[in-house]
């Protein structure tokens, strides 16, 4: 599973990326990484405090985006 973060700079709220958190767990339940996930985007949090979270999803490896 992946856990796919929307962010943006507090500084400048218009720039936005999208960061993915490989996000490791037996069971490829999509429900159990939005029960579970939270945990790991605080931490992700703590260690990126210039950016703030708009939007986040769980996604399985298939379902990732890819880029263009």
């Amino acid at each position: 599973m992946w856990i796919l973060l929307t962010v943006c700079l507090i500084s400048a709220p218009d720039n936005c990326r999208e960061e993915r958190i490989s996000w490791s767990m037996d069971t490829r339940d999509s429900m159990a990484c939005l029960l579970h996930a939270q945990e790991t985007i605080a931490q992700w949090q703590s260690t990126h405090r210039q950016w703030k979270i708009r939007n986040w999803r769980c996604v399985t490896k298939r379902d990732l985006p890819t880029d263009i």
